[in-house]
């Protein structure tokens, strides 16, 4: 494609940025003074907005996307795309085995499989059972009613006693061969995606590294279209988990694996129509999974939808573009989607005098006598 460079403008560059910088203070567009945003109270007052840049940033590292968030005025997108670019710059020490996510120190825990699971269900931090009305206090929320919510609970909602594990559900659904065994790994090193580029067919490490970075309400949106009609998946949740999830590294001299930290993480497993294995002519149900940074529920579900949608059109061919590899994967990328559209605000003079051209030689001949 061709582009021209452009010289000069560099004081009208320099005067946009002040001006969204201004605009960021809101000095003088309010009647009051206006106060900082501090990284600690986007960290925790927007919370589920932290996970999804966490999430779409391919980095576990809260403080710095609640920075990219105040520093991309609130745009996830952006807030994403900073915090990879800050990735890009990082060295990479040590690589994790894989991790038991039974293990997850949890949060919240529920199926809608079952309504008893083993060690019951926990709904956990969540505005799923309350009516979605806008809540007017909070307007004009006082420091001193804002702290009170702390005490109240503290008071009212003692600490439970947790057990350090759960089991999970699709265990007791192997022991019933209700699901496939799971298959042993053979030693294959899953795909990193930062380092090596996506060339059809990818395996399904790819896919779901590649789903576990994606923007949000793209995979809603190709998970949505499989589940309206455009594909044949409707799932049941077999269990839902939010939990932090020990992260272990093997120690510099001994080589054991030691716990270094834990990362909030959402994961979700879904049960969908059964069919008949390639093995055997045993039918059974099939699974979809997800799992991605945070606490991001409708991203997880999407993505296992999805990962269950993906492995039937790879295995049988696509018949839906929410079962097209190819489709899927080079369309859900948020930071790669934004570029594209973003690149359409540079300078394409000459592209577009090209365009008038050619427009104007067909409009002289299309009006030569024949």
């Amino acid at each position: 494609m061709s582009y021209v460079a452009i010289k000069g403008g560099g004081r009208a560059i320099a005067a946009a940025a002040a001006a969204a910088e201004y605009l960021r203070t809101a000095e003088g567009l309010l009647n009051t003074v206006a106060e900082p945003l501090a990284i600690d109270a986007i960290l925790h007052q927007l919370r589920h907005l932290v996970d999804r840049v966490i999430a779409e940033g391919g980095v576990y590292h809260p403080q710095f996307a609640a920075l990219a968030i105040k520093q991309s005025l609130g745009d996830t997108l952006e807030a994403a795309f900073v915090l990879r670019a800050w990735r890009s710059t990082r060295p990479r020490l040590a690589a994790t085995p894989a991790l038991d996510s039974s293990r997850m120190r949890l949060i919240r825990r529920i199926s809608s499989a079952f309504k008893e699971i083993p060690g019951g269900q926990m709904l956990g931090p969540t505005p799923d059972y309350a009516l979605r009305l806008l809540r007017l206090e909070l307007m004009d929320e006082s420091p001193e009613a804002f702290r009170a919510i702390a005490r109240n609970w503290l008071q009212n909602y003692p600490e439970a006693q947790l057990p350090d594990t759960f089991p999970k559900v699709l265990d007791a659904l192997r022991r019933e061969s209700l699901l496939p065994p799971i298959s042993p790994p053979h030693g294959a090193t899953p795909f990193d995606i930062t380092r090596e580029p996506l060339v059809f067919p990818v395996p399904r490490s790819a896919v779901l590294a590649t789903l576990a970075r994606a923007e949000t309400g793209s995979l809603l949106a190709i998970a949505y279209s499989n589940m309206r009609g455009y594909g044949d998946v409707h799932p049941t949740v077999a269990e839902l988990r939010v939990g932090y999830l020990p992260v272990l590294l093997p120690h510099p001299v001994t080589g054991e694996l030691t716990e270094v930290g834990e990362a909030l993480i959402t994961e979700c497993e879904v049960v969908a129509m059964y069919e008949a294995d390639n093995t055997s002519d045993k039918p059974t149900f099939t699974v979809g999974y997800g799992a991605c940074f945070g606490h991001n529920e409708v991203k997880a579900i999407s993505m296992a939808i999805l990962d269950r949608a993906l492995r039937k059109g790879m295995q049988n061919g696509p018949s839906n573009p929410s079962e097209d590899p190819e489709f899927v994967l080079l369309h859900v990328d948020g930071v790669d989607s934004m570029g594209f559209a973003a690149h359409y605000k540079m300078p394409h003079y000459v592209t577009f005098q090209s365009d008038m051209d050619r427009l104007r030689a067909t409009q002289r001949k299309s009006e030569e006598p024949v």
